[in-house]
């Protein structure tokens, strides 16, 4: 029997999520990787079941991640704007910090393994972050939207601006781009404004 070994694993974990960043999923094969980590190829099988189970297991485990880090000094009684400000600020931190986790879990999300990967991680946070939503709609805090209306006037400014920080600039001839947290609050600032019954 052989046992598990953590550097390996971690290895295994990193060299994966940068295969699938970098060549999409279709380049992620056992081989490739098993090669690329320096392990032998039954190694992987000492973790993972299939190329399928890696990549939902390393889904589980990034966006885990990404959970725990959102929800850092978040409660779900707090204001709108107070809780959504705690939730740009970690959002971008962990983006900042992990851009690898967050260019795959990008992937993921346009892929069949998100929802197999959902379905494992539970309802907590969803649940949170609802809560939260409910809370500020019954306090008149918050315009009663659709969900993905919501979400989309909510983050996706967020997730935009990380973007052109990770990639250095917006648009060509334009000059480098840094997204410094007083930027970050600008933008916070006219989403409150428009998402304010």
């Amino acid at each position: 029997m052989r046992y598990k070994d953590e550097t390996k694993e971690q290895a295994i974990r990193e060299k994966a999520i940068t295969m699938i960043v970098e060549s999409g999923l279709d380049g992620l094969s056992m081989q490739r990787l098993a090669k690329a980590a320096n392990v032998s190829p039954a190694t992987l099988y000492i973790y993972y079941h299939d190329r399928d189970d890696l990549i939902v297991q390393l889904s589980v485990e990034e966006n885990r991640r990404m959970m725990i880090a959102t929800l850092e000094h978040f409660n779900p009684d707090m204001s709108f704007a107070e809780g959504l400000r705690i939730q740009w600020l970690n959002r971008a931190r962990f983006c900042l910090e992990n851009p690898m986790a967050s260019l795959f879990m990008e992937q993921i999300r346009h892929s069949p393994y998100h929802q197999r990967a959902s379905e494992l991680l539970g309802p907590e946070f969803h649940q949170k972050l609802g809560q939260f939503v409910r809370n500020n709609i019954a306090r008149n805090e918050l315009v009663s939207l659709p969900f993905e209306v919501y979400w989309s006037v909510a983050f996706s400014p967020l997730y935009q601006l990380v973007k052109f920080h990770v990639q250095g600039r917006s648009f060509p001839n334009h000059p480098a781009f840094q997204l410094t947290e007083s930027v970050l609050l600008q933008a916070l600032e006219l989403v409150l404004k428009a998402l304010k019954p």
